[in-house]
């Protein structure tokens, strides 16, 4: 990803304007927003975490809802790129498994928040940031129906039972990520999430 710098408004510190890289200053408040979530995050608390002032963000990223949009974008290029390398699998069932591990993955590691930030944001949402929660859900209806082709697909193939029904799978698929997301943010060990998906593998139908 190409950096940019960018030098503060000079009215907001004396002598020579501070210049910041915007691509260090959004993955920190991405980290913000995904360990708070978007209600949770306060002004405060991006400008420390990023390093910049209030009108340096604002300069750069407009308001907190644009940033927020922009730190969803990243997540979903950084740490969801499993998701879409799980619909190359050559069976449903490794598109499963490897959307879980990969869920246990990113929402487990050591050194990053737990949990997933975009249900985070959606759960504990305010009246005043239903966009954020609108567009939250809007990315998750667009990932859900990637999967539903996906086993469709499948089901044709003859690799899933032709009375499995496509969108339920889908649905199962994701409640238990969500599932393991909504642990690991509880404190769940990974071998406890390991076991979780060894389990759920365990009762996927077979053809």
């Amino acid at each position: 990803m190409e950096q940019e710098v960018i030098p503060a408004p000079a009215a907001a510190q004396k002598g020579r304007p501070r210049e910041f890289c915007v691509d260090k200053a959004l993955a920190e408040a991405l980290h913000v927003f995904w360990s708070k979530g978007y209600d949770g995050a306060s002004m405060t608390d991006l400008t420390e975490a990023m390093g910049i002032t209030k009108p340096s963000l604002y300069a750069a990223f407009g308001n907190k809802e644009a940033l927020f949009h922009k730190a969803l974008d990243l997540y979903e290029q950084e740490k969801l790129e499993y998701t879409r390398a799980a619909l190359e699998q050559p069976t449903a069932r490794g598109v499963a498994e490897y959307y879980l591990r990969g869920g246990v993955d990113v929402h487990a590691a050591e050194g990053e928040p737990h949990g997933c930030m975009g249900l985070i944001s959606s759960l504990a949402c305010s009246p005043e940031a239903e966009s954020i929660r609108a567009d939250v859900i809007r990315r998750r209806a667009s990932s859900q129906h990637a999967l539903v082709e996906r086993f469709e697909r499948a089901r044709a193939e003859g690799d899933i039972p032709a009375h499995i029904d496509p969108e339920g799978l889908t649905s199962l698929l994701y409640a238990i990520l969500q599932g393991i997301t909504v642990q690991a943010d509880a404190g769940a060990s990974r071998e406890e999430l390991e076991r979780l998906v060894d389990t759920s593998l365990a009762l996927w139908p077979s053809a």
